[in-house]
């Protein structure tokens, strides 16, 4: 390991040490809501030439969440219009509702955020679609249009259109997150990426394709995005390049654009607009998100190929909901009945759907070795005993764990739970007062059906990828995320994610006194109780357009 390597990874393990929530203190933040400063929601870049999409989809394909392997492409590529990119764009980034309580009026959107602050940026680079031009487009979600940032110089007669691109540029702004929740902000940014992974796949997948990542580095991206070039940012806060997918079917090309072609493209566009300013005068700043940001892009190693060596059979579902009702209702429940119980059928399927099975939505976006592993509380679950449980998503890890865990634990196979799921009862107890003390006291993660913790192995990951792989853990766990929000809501039942919890304090209860596993994120599952204060609208009630 080289020095720069060695210097990346002991900035990000300082960073999550610095930023663990504890009984007696919290994280690093503002201590209270500047709301003077409260950061726009919408980036925006005044002077690019705008294109609206349409709002009316109703001629595409609809099919049901079960039947999304198995969804044909819809047209080639080179044949799409500005239907299938409103339908792509709209069922990952855009607006799901409004919501409104009094005079105050929010956005909720299809892809999932905390605090609903929305840091993560979509830019669409394309090449060789009809209806519009070669270059490098921003996605507005709040007028569900697209700005022109870069158009490549390329004539379109010199391009191949039988072989049209897409690719999906996502980037984050951390001042958005770091205005509420402080220095622990990067680690919610990197969850909403994950969050963004995981929609992005769904959305491609309701129209038979879907994305991979490709492998890039930060200067690459910041150059494909136009985040290098600081007179375009001159006024606004920082936005960092984070990754790129790729749009792909079993008909595309199998020649893509290298990216060093991207790159030239890139590089000899002509460029438009300003970014817009966030915040005027923030009161607070928070140096070591930037630091921990550079320190990222320094250290750019290769995750490991291939979700591992377990065969899973092929995921049973009798979803027949529209896959698209299901991505535009997705909710983050406020609080749940503590009364209520989950069928235990419900239970495995859940637990079905995060098995990283390499053709399945949305793990076919995320085609590297499973690092996730979650700790359950389970509380109310037909034919499920109450307690501690752990369900591996790579069967190989067990005996590493065993080590590292209390040495009391059981390590049951409960009875009736199919064989492929490695699930396995720690103990048996009432775990809703633990689950609610262990996420900051929350009741939403004790009244639940059940609460988990994500557990990474966090050393393997910063040993062999660098420091990348810091936030690479928390993109593979808010895919877990966007995976059980979209499951559960299939269900009739709503998830929400927990990003406060006493970190060591979950440690603590698992036995582990190392850095080996390191618990990221926590999510809880359960039957909403509506909010009856608050009206919701639809999402593009405020455009006139169709």
């Amino acid at each position: 390991m080289n020095t720069r390597s060695a210097a990346g990874i002991e900035c990000v393990r300082n960073y999550h040490q610095r930023t663990k929530h504890h009984l007696d203190r919290y994280a690093d933040g503002p201590g209270f809501l500047d709301w003077d400063q409260q950061p726009d929601p919408f980036r925006r870049f005044e002077g690019s030439p705008l294109y609206p999409l349409p709002l009316t989809i109703d001629q595409l394909p609809d099919p049901a969440l079960g039947e999304l392997e198995r969804q044909p492409p819809y047209k080639l590529l080179h044949s799409w219009g500005l239907t299938e990119i409103s339908s792509l764009l709209r069922h990952n980034l855009g607006l799901s509702a409004w919501k409104v309580y009094g005079p105050d009026r929010w956005a909720l959107r299809c892809n999932p955020s905390s605090g609903n602050l929305h840091p993560t940026e979509g830019y669409l680079i394309v090449r060789g679609l009809p209806m519009l031009k070669s270059g490098v487009y921003h996605y507005a979600p709040h007028e569900h249009a697209l700005e022109l940032r870069a158009a490549f110089k390329t004539d379109s007669e010199s391009l191949n259109t039988a072989t049209a691109e897409i690719l999906l540029g996502l980037s984050s702004i951390p001042w958005r997150e770091a205005w509420k929740y402080g220095e622990r902000a990067l680690r919610y940014v990197h969850l909403d990426l994950g969050h963004a992974i995981g929609a992005s796949d769904y959305a491609a997948a309701t129209l038979g394709f879907r994305f991979e990542p490709l492998e890039t580095n930060s200067k690459m991206l910041a150059t494909l995005m136009g985040l290098d070039r600081d007179q375009d940012f001159i006024h606004a806060e920082s936005e960092r390049p984070d990754l790129l997918l790729r749009l792909t079917s079993d008909n595309t090309a199998d020649s893509p654009t290298p990216l060093t072609g991207w790159l030239a493209q890139a590089e000899g566009a002509d460029w438009y607009g300003q970014a817009n300013r966030l915040s005027q005068h923030p009161r607070h700043q928070w140096p070591i998100i930037d630091e921990v940001c550079d320190a990222i892009a320094r250290n750019e190693g290769e995750p490991e190929k291939g979700h591992g060596d377990d065969d899973f059979p092929p995921m049973t579902t009798t979803a027949d909901t529209s896959a698209r009702q299901l991505i535009l209702k997705r909710r983050s429940a406020q609080a749940f009945y503590d009364n209520r119980s989950l069928p235990k059928q419900d239970f495995v399927h859940l637990l079905d759907s995060l098995l990283p099975r390499q053709d399945d939505v949305p793990w076919r976006a995320w085609p590297y070795r499973a690092q996730i592993h979650l700790v359950l509380f389970v509380h109310h679950v037909d034919e499920i005993t109450s307690g501690l449980y752990l369900l591996l998503r790579r069967s190989d890890v067990l005996e590493p764990l065993k080590r590292e865990m209390n040495k009391s634990f059981s390590f049951e196979k409960p009875e009736g739970i199919p064989q492929h799921l490695s699930l396995y009862r720690l103990i048996t107890a009432d775990s809703q007062q633990a689950a609610r003390v262990i996420s900051c006291h929350q009741d939403i993660a004790a009244d639940s059906f059940f609460s988990l913790g994500m557990l990474a192995a966090f050393d393997h990951t910063l040993e062999t990828q660098g420091a990348i792989g810091y936030p690479r853990l928390y993109w593979e766990a808010g895919l877990i995320g966007q995976a059980l929000y979209i499951h559960a809501e299939s269900l009739g039942v709503r998830g929400t994610g927990i990003g406060c919890f006493f970190d060591d304090l979950v440690h603590e209860l698992l036995g582990l006194s190392t850095t080996r596993f390191q618990s990221l994120y926590h999510f809880t599952v359960g039957e909403p109780k509506d909010d009856t204060r608050l009206q919701t609208l639809p999402p593009y009630s405020h455009l006139s357009r169709s």
